[in-house]
C-alpha cells in the first residue's frame, strides 16, 4: 500500500486515523503492521502512541490548522491604543509593567478589547503607528507640568526680551561629578564572549561646572573639591571677568545657587550678571545637560584615566577642544527639549 502523508488530510480525518492506529496497537497489533494497514509510516504510529501514553485521548484531538487567529484591531481601536501608549505609563493603567513593551501593549489590547494578539503582531502594529524601541529618559515625579509650561510659554520669552533690552547674553549653567568607573558605549566582541576592558580597581573622580550659550560660547571650571558656594563664587567671578557683556545665567535650584554669599555678591554686580532659575526637577530644559552628556561619553567614558590628575587633565583638554568648536556647542541646542533656547 502506498504510504500517504497524513498531514494533507482534513483535521477530522487525521484525528480518526490517530484513534484507529492507537486502538489497534492497544489491542495487541504491532506498530509496523498497523502502519502498513493504514498506509502511514511506522514513525507516525510511534509518535501517536507516545502522545496517547502521555496525554490520553485528548492528545489525539484534531487541532485548528494555520496560524492562530486572535483577532484584528479596527482603525478606531488602533488609534485608541496608540494614544494610550503615548499619554500614559503601564503602571497608571494597573498593568504589571514599568515600560511599554510588546507584551505590555498586547495585555492592554486584551484588557480593553478582549482581543488576543501575539507579540509579533503587536510589534508590527507599533511599527505601523510610528513607535520604535527607545531608551527612556528618566523624569522626576515632583516635576510640575504647569510650571514647566509657564517657563516655556511665558517666563523664558519675557527673559529673552529683557536680555535684548539690556544687551545681555543668556547663558545656561550646570555642574556635575565625574567618576573614573563611568562606562558608556559598546565594544565589538565574539558572540557569547563579553569583551573585557582593563582598568584600575581604584575609584576616583572630579567635578566640573560649565555655562554655554546658543552662540557657541563655553565657559568651564574643573575642580577636585566638592561643589560649594566658594567654588560657585569663583566661577561667577571668572565669567564676569571673561565675558565683556552683561550675563543672564540660567541655572537650577541647587542649594549652593541660593547661598547668602552668592546673593549678596550678585546684588552688588547686577550691572554685570544676574541669576535666573529653571523650574524644579526639570534638567531636560537645560541645554548645558547636552554638554554634560558629551563630556561623560567622550572625555570620560572612552578615555580611561589611571588616576585623578589624568582624569582632570582629560576633562580640561576635552572642554578646551569644545571651546574651539562653537558649531558643536550650537548643536546642543538642537535637542528636542531645549530647542526653545536656540534663538
Amino acid at each position: 500500500m502506498k504510504i500517504k502523508d497524513a498531514r494533507s488530510l482534513p483535521s477530522i480525518a487525521q484525528e480518526d486515523l490517530r484513534q484507529k492506529a492507537v486502538k489497534a496497537v492497544m489491542d495487541g497489533k504491532k506498530q509496523v503492521e498497523v502502519a502498513k494497514i493504514l498506509g502511514v509510516t511506522r514513525q507516525a504510529v510511534g509518535q501517536w502512541i507516545n502522545k496517547f501514553r502521555q496525554g490520553g485521548n485528548k492528545s489525539l484531538k484534531a487541532k485548528q490548522k494555520g496560524r492562530p487567529r486572535g483577532g484584528k484591531l479596527l482603525p478606531w481601536q488602533a488609534a485608541q491604543i496608540a494614544k494610550t501608549v503615548t499619554d500614559h505609563y503601564p503602571d497608571q493603567l494597573k498593568l504589571p509593567f514599568y515600560l511599554w513593551t510588546r507584551e505590555a501593549v498586547a495585555q492592554l489590547i486584551e484588557q480593553r478589547f478582549g482581543i488576543r494578539l501575539s507579540v509579533w503582531t503587536v510589534g508590527r502594529y507599533l511599527s505601523r503607528w510610528g513607535f520604535t524601541p527607545q531608551k527612556p529618559v528618566r523624569r522626576a515625579y515632583e516635576q510640575n507640568p504647569k510650571v514647566v509650561r509657564s517657563w516655556l510659554e511665558k517666563d523664558y520669552p519675557m527673559l529673552q526680551k529683557q536680555a535684548k533690552k539690556e544687551r545681555a547674553l543668556i547663558y545656561w549653567g550646570d555642574e556635575m561629578g565625574l567618576r573614573s568607573d563611568h562606562a558608556v558605549g559598546r565594544s565589538y566582541g565574539r558572540c557569547g564572549q563579553t569583551p573585557i576592558i582593563p582598568g584600575t580597581g581604584q575609584r576616583f573622580g572630579c567635578n566640573m561646572i560649565s555655562a554655554i550659550n546658543n552662540r557657541g560660547h563655553l565657559n568651564f571650571m574643573v575642580f577636585k573639591s566638592r561643589f560649594d558656594s566658594n567654588v560657585f563664587f569663583v566661577f561667577l567671578k571668572r565669567m564676569v571677568r571673561q565675558i565683556k557683556r552683561k550675563v543672564f545665567l540660567i541655572i537650577d535650584g541647587h542649594p549652593v545657587h541660593h547661598a547668602t554669599k552668592i546673593k549678596n555678591w550678585i546684588q552688588k554686580h547686577t550691572d554685570q550678571i544676574r541669576l535666573f532659575y529653571l523650574p524644579g526637577y526639570s534638567p531636560q530644559l537645560n541645554p548645558d545637560e547636552m554638554l554634560n552628556q558629551d563630556v561623560k561619553s567622550n572625555a570620560v567614558g572612552r578615555r580611561r584615566a589611571k588616576n585623578q590628575p589624568e582624569l582632570v587633565a582629560n576633562t580640561r583638554s576635552y572642554l578646551r577642544s569644545r571651546q574651539r568648536q562653537p558649531h558643536i556647542v550650537k548643536r546642543y541646542f538642537q535637542e528636542e527639549h531645549v530647542r526653545y533656547a536656540r534663538m
